[in-house]
């Protein structure tokens, strides 16, 4: 599409906003609509250059986008879902496409709550359309092994409709790979929410000709393919740029949400950036320490001003690691409060040195208090935010357990690279310790089977001879 069509349909789209007011999209939505040109561009590329149907479809992803809290998704992700690994980003197509794998296999309907999955998958779009700049994905089924409880039909819906209707040219193809028989009917009616053009990216494959679609390079073993990849959950890596500004040593954290904090050399001390009334308890280094299962930390927050109302708020570089519980609140004069901050499972200690958290505050006014704090937080223009940094560390008493590993002194790569080793040969070791209980099972299941058989043929031939016997004494008793 040339640059005019493009311009031609942001223009249409603001025009539109002015009359029904920015508030009806995400300000970074609205920025990506006024700075993006090949995000706008794929609206068109989607319906083919008709800029009334591009349109209609910018507002609904807009308009979704906002209601579903995209922008915020990392903070609303459940990670225990990600970390199982029945969908995930592996390898590429011949075209050059990232797979979205999912492991069907191991989804069984009704085992999480709808939600939360759709999220997921969501969190899943997101980070593809950042690291690949919005390239198309391709979809991969590994159906392999699957039966009637691993097809969620509501579940393939909601898939569909992301492509359809929030994520413009953003599909590639549908791999299916080793469909059961069984699974023939659910994909007949899969087909039919599908415009022609996606139909059209349908494509069925086996171990045998896998590589008419992806190179054996890139596909898994258990394809067929030359790849031995085993899935191990890595935060998304959060860019941390030079800041020449200053010092040659200080340097920019760079959040999740795009925000960013200058950070000083250790002999700088992590104060409070500009006399903020909010004291932070610990003031530098939250340390995890182990409770009942868990790996936790508290931070301490009190409004240190007499007349002053605070809000807070609290981000993380890592938020697919942490659970944070507030990560916003008010604080009254002279009031306390305390955040909870735990590691999620799944992830390990070896890495946790990186970590880093922003502590935020404002002055609020005592109407707001009532108001929804996270979208006050979304909009702090003409505020004046007031920032405290906290690293992380963790607790040398805490025992190393496959997930928590303490290092002395810290930690490095090698380290935290081994224990995602380890905890993946354990996963490892754990599945094919269920599957060879399954087919003990099933085993059990064929000898008594089997023995009933024989019972039942032995009773049947015990009787034939029987009869035989009779009628042998007949004659004889008979004969003159």
């Amino acid at each position: 599409m040339t640059s005019e069509q493009v311009q031609e349909l942001r223009n249409a789209f603001l025009q539109q906003l002015a009359s029904k007011g920015n508030d009806a999209v995400h300000p970074k939505d609205l920025e990506r609509v006024k700075k993006d040109d090949s995000w706008v561009n794929r609206f068109l590329m989607q319906h083919d250059n008709d800029q009334t149907e591009a349109l209609n479809m910018m507002w609904e992803t807009l308009t979704w986008r906002k209601e579903f809290n995209v922008n915020e998704i990392n903070d609303h992700v459940k990670m225990d879902i990600i970390v199982q690994g029945g969908f995930f980003p592996h390898g590429h197509d011949k075209d050059g496409s990232t797979l979205f794998v999912f492991k069907c296999k191991k989804y069984v309907k009704g085992t999480h709550n709808m939600d939360d999955l759709k999220r997921c998958v969501v969190y899943w779009f997101e980070r593809l359309e950042r690291q690949d700049k919005g390239k198309p994905i391709t979809l991969f089924f590994d159906m392999e092994g699957c039966g009637l409880a691993n097809m969620d039909l509501e579940f393939t819906k909601y898939l569909i409709g992301l492509f359809k209707q929030y994520y413009p040219y953003f599909l590639n193809y549908i791999l299916i790979f080793e469909m059961p028989w069984i699974l023939n009917a659910a994909f007949k009616i899969i087909k039919s929410w599908l415009p022609e053009k996606a139909v059209q990216k349908i494509k069925f494959v086996s171990k045998k000709d896998i590589k008419e679609y992806v190179p054996l390079d890139q596909a898994l073993k258990c394809w067929g393919g030359q790849n031995d990849y085993t899935f191990s959950f890595l935060p998304e890596p959060q860019e941390e740029v030079p800041n020449n500004v200053g010092t040659a040593s200080s340097r920019k954290v760079h959040f999740a949400d795009g925000s960013s904090m200058s950070e000083s050399p250790e002999g700088s001390g992590d104060r409070d950036h500009d006399g903020s009334a909010l004291s932070v308890q610990p003031s530098s280094i939250i340390t995890f320490v182990k409770e009942g299962g868990e790996l936790v930390s508290t931070v301490e927050l009190q409004n240190t001003d007499s007349s002053l109302i605070l809000s807070f708020k609290l981000k993380t570089t890592s938020p697919e690691k942490f659970r944070v519980r507030p990560s916003v609140g008010c604080l009254t004069p002279g009031a306390r409060a305390t955040v909870h901050v735990t590691l999620l499972p799944g992830f390990q200690l070896g890495g946790l040195s990186r970590d880093k958290f922003l502590v935020m505050s404002t002055v609020i006014e005592s109407s707001e208090m009532n108001q929804d704090l996270a979208q006050l937080w979304r909009d702090t223009t003409g505020r004046k935010v007031n920032q405290h940094r906290l690293k992380c560390a963790q607790s040398n008493d805490v025992s190393k357990n496959g997930n928590a590993v303490a290092v002395p002194g810290g930690s490095s790569d090698g380290d935290h690279t081994s224990s995602s080793q380890l905890m993946t040969k354990i996963n490892n070791l754990t599945e094919c310790q269920s599957q060879l209980h399954g087919a003990v099972k099933r085993i059990q299941y064929f000898q008594m089977v089997i023995v009933l058989l024989v019972i039942v043929v032995g009773v049947m031939l015990s009787y034939v001879l029987h009869l035989e016997s009779q009628e042998g004494h007949t004659g004889s008793c008979s004969a003159p």
